[in-house]
């Protein structure tokens, strides 16, 4: 063991086993374990109160669990992350921080900034990965290029050799000593005394904590793993994992997540229990889809602003801060919709399908921005999670390539006929349609005024008639994608011919993604976490379009993206930049180029279409939602 004094940096990996960055300081010498709570770098992603809630038992219980191992976990609230740093290493005497990466597009600029002045300063920087299965740097083609659809990335995924977890945390921790000011949990301010009340509700739900999301962890892989493929299609939450907030602030090792499903999937394949295997494929496609998330931001940092896919950015979007209130409480008039937005409210957690349906609503039925949707997820969910939400909402937006296309609108009565069959779920959320018999109670407004009464339900009195019609919210969406492709043909407008064709990435602009350039090292840590960049590039023909699919409807698998339509590859340097150079060594060769987020690409180039072209076009549209609407009424479920 070295006589180092490491500065162990905690973020959101609040765990003691298979935490690269603690193991490797209790190597190395004497560790300063330290958690930084800096409300204003958070800006706009300031955590909502249930995730701060987390956030505050899940610290108390690290603190606890690293006094048993004989160090302290110093609490410290300041205004600059980096200031807090130099602070702690001043009064320390500390000559080398660790910490776990994180790859969401906020904590990657502030990483790579951090990283550089620490060792202006000549302090030692180390990270990790203690958040993903395979780094993104490490996931290309056979070209070098960056994959943009989750079949091909996961594949790759899994063909890959992943390391074994080590589950045993440090025996023996060798505190540092120094005088570093610090505060309390309370002092933290991550729970206003107002909040008291409701946040009391959560604890009867849920058991913040690393050891706790070991528990959990068992519980389901022993007890619900073998029947995920079966129970993951109704709607409540006793029907997934449930393992999300732990895997979110880090009290549990995705590693260990994977491993334990694999051990159990093998298990199950000696015994021939085809069943168990499905459901640990599945389980185990859910956790291909987080690191997924991950995967995509890194490469394009820009997601959390604008579209990956360039089809959105002139999309009339209908902002009425009417209908997104009415969505955000849960009166839009449509059951399954309802009740999955006060369960939110209530809760701070939603069923992975309902996230869809309710997400869905607001994009395609209301028209409401995306980014509106995602904001409001970061604000409410117990396990809020940037990248995921990233992705979730870009995925139903139509604005990735394997996500759902744009035009495709799916009707929440049937939705709720087949995730809410018996309206088992409706009923518990909302209270006012309980004596709703069956038959109606995903479409009240169709019931016999008899029905009604005998139900108690007044629609327009205690619940809300529909928001609005599915045809006319049909007819809206046809009207506002055409609107778009108008808008954009006419921004882009220089005489040439306006093409339509599939919706392959090779037709779409996407930003090319290239990694910070630099010189060459002195040496090189395989820890160091990269850093990309963006280039745009111009496509040519110009102004492509998603495909109208007007030949057959394409197949879509719950919670999951889709398969794959195209090749999908992205070019990227073979070279791997590291952020900062891991001792002051390398001072000079560190980058000093800024993370920068790319401006909209203005490449694509077209002329307006003619009413003639964009009358025949819509007719074509017109008459493929009458078909969709035909086959949901003959009972053909769409998603």
């Amino acid at each position: 063991m070295g006589g180092n004094k490491t500065i162990v940096w905690f973020r959101r990996d609040l765990r003691i086993e298979d935490n690269l960055a603690l193991a490797a300081a209790a190597r190395d010498g004497s560790v300063f374990p330290v958690y930084i709570w800096c409300p204003e770098e958070e800006g706009q992603f300031y955590p909502g109160r249930v995730s701060r809630w987390w956030l505050k038992q899940s610290l108390a219980h690290l603190v606890q669990s690293l006094k048993s191992l004989g160090s302290e976990l110093v609490l410290i609230k300041s205004h600059s992350s980096l200031a807090a740093l130099l602070g702690c290493i001043k009064g320390v005497g500390a000559t080398e921080v660790v910490f776990n990466h994180l790859y969401d597009p906020v904590s990657l600029a502030r990483d790579h900034s951090i990283k550089e002045k620490l060792v202006d300063h000549e302090i030692s920087v180390q990270s990790y990965n203690g958040d993903l299965l395979c780094e993104p740097w490490e996931i290309y083609d056979e070209r070098g290029h960056a994959f943009t659809t989750f079949e091909a990335y996961w594949n790759r995924c899994l063909n890959m050799q992943m390391k074994a977890v080590s589950l045993i945390p440090p025996r023996k921790l060798i505190p540092s000593e120094g005088i570093v000011e610090r505060c309390s949990i309370e002092e933290l301010g991550l729970e206003a005394e107002s909040e008291k009340s409701s946040n009391a509700l959560l604890g009867r739900a849920w058991s913040p904590g690393w050891s706790n999301a070991d528990k959990a962890l068992t519980e389901f892989v022993e007890q619900h793993l073998i029947h995920y493929s079966k129970s993951r299609k109704k709607a409540g939450g006793d029907s997934t994992s449930l393992l999300s907030p732990y895997l979110h602030f880090g009290e549990l090792s995705v590693r260990k997540v994977f491993q334990f499903a694999r051990m159990k999937q093998l298990v199950w394949a000696n015994e021939g229990n085809y069943a168990g295997e499905e459901s640990v494929t599945l389980f185990l496609r859910a956790i291909g889809l987080r690191e997924y998330s991950r995967y995509l931001c890194f490469n394009f940092p820009f997601t959390h602003e604008r579209s990956l896919l360039s089809n959105l950015n002139f999309f009339p979007w209908h902002a009425d801060l009417g209908n997104f209130k009415a969505w955000r409480q849960g009166r839009t008039g449509y059951p399954l919709v309802d009740a999955g937005m006060r369960e939110l409210w209530a809760t701070g957690w939603i069923h992975n399908r309902i996230r869809v349906i309710v997400s869905s609503f607001a994009v395609k039925i209301l028209l409401l921005p995306w980014k509106w949707g995602m904001k409001y997820f970061w604000d409410t969910l117990l396990d809020a999670d940037l990248e995921n939400d990233i992705l979730g909402w870009q995925y139903i937006s139509g604005s990735l390539p394997d996500g759902h296309e744009l035009q495709r609108l799916d009707n929440p009565e049937i939705q709720g006929a087949k995730f809410d069959p018996e309206g088992e779920y409706v009923r518990h959320w909302l209270p006012e349609l309980a004596r709703m018999p069956t038959e109606w109670i995903h479409h009240p407004w169709d019931a016999p005024v008899a029905v009604l009464r005998l139900s108690g339900v007044d629609l327009g009195s205690n619940y809300p008639k529909p928001i609005v019609e599915i045809d006319l919210a049909r007819e809206r969406l046809t009207e506002a994608i055409f609107k778009m492709w108008e808008m954009q043909a006419a921004a882009n407008s220089n005489g040439t011919n306006e093409e339509v064709v599939n919706n392959t990435v090779e037709n779409l602009a996407i930003p090319t993604v290239v990694l910070k350039e630099k010189s060459p090292p002195l040496t090189v840590s395989t820890n160091d976490q990269k850093v990309p960049s963006l280039r745009n590039f111009k496509i040519d023909p110009s102004n492509r379009k998603r495909s109208k699919c007007l030949e057959e409807e394409r197949q879509h698998q719950d919670n999951s993206i889709d398969q794959n339509r195209g090749s999908g590859f992205l070019g990227a340097d073979e070279d791997l930049c590291s952020t900062a150079e891991s001792s002051s060594s390398k001072k000079q060769a560190t980058s000093r180029n800024s993370f920068c987020i790319p401006q909209q690409s203005s490449s694509l180039e077209g002329r307006s279409l003619s009413e003639e072209e964009s009358l025949g076009l819509k007719i074509a549209w017109q008459e493929q939602s009458n078909m969709d609407q035909a086959s949901c009424k003959d009972g053909a479920l769409v998603g």
